[in-house]
């Protein structure tokens, strides 16, 4: 059994059956992502479009991918043809081109609206003032090729772990709030 396989067992040893696990394959070559493959895996995350789309085409069919780092607009036409589901929405404006995309190919396009609930500026996403406007303003109706799973963010790089548990309790707290529940 190779590394990649025996630690895809032992991870799944340690984590509930109703969890899905999602393979972070960025940067990984395609040798790596078909050991996973046949070790069982069939969710496999990319965080670069060029990158997604090569896999894509050379790696089986019936992979589900997810597209995890930020999109921006103009590469969003390539990332709903091939992505299950978008985690990283941190804007309206892209939400409107995923929404424009997804009608074009008659695609009901899964997506997480990413809070910046971190500490550090560097991060993106709606922050919890714009989610909650968002929220209480958008009519969801003109978005029929969307469809909003739930929320993503990315805790502060530290570690502290209180402030990384306060921030994810943010985002729980952000959830609850909007009645997102996936």
């Amino acid at each position: 059994m190779s590394y990649i396989a025996q630690n895809i067992n032992r991870i799944r040893q340690r984590i509930p059956q109703k969890v899905e696990l999602v393979c972070v394959s960025k940067y990984f070559p395609i040798e790596s992502i078909r050991e996973a493959y046949n070790a069982g895996e069939r969710l496999f995350g990319e965080s670069r479009v060029q990158e997604l789309t090569v896999k894509a085409t050379e790696l089986p069919s019936d992979i589900r991918w997810q597209f995890i780092g930020h999109l921006q607009t103009n590469k969003v036409k390539a990332v709903v043809r091939i992505a299950d589901m978008i985690q990283s929405v941190d804007s309206v404006h892209l939400l409107d081109t995923i929404e424009r995309e997804a009608a074009t190919i008659g695609k009901k396009q899964k997506c997480l609206l990413e809070i910046h609930i971190a500490q550090e500026e560097s991060k993106t996403g709606f922050s919890p003032h714009e989610f909650a406007e968002l929220m209480r303003n958008t009519d969801w109706g003109k978005y029929p090729h969307v469809q909003i799973c739930g929320l993503m963010g990315m805790a502060s790089n530290t570690d502290n772990q209180d402030q990384i548990r306060n921030d994810f309790k943010l985002l729980k707290t952000l959830a609850d709030m909007s009645a997102l529940r996936t």
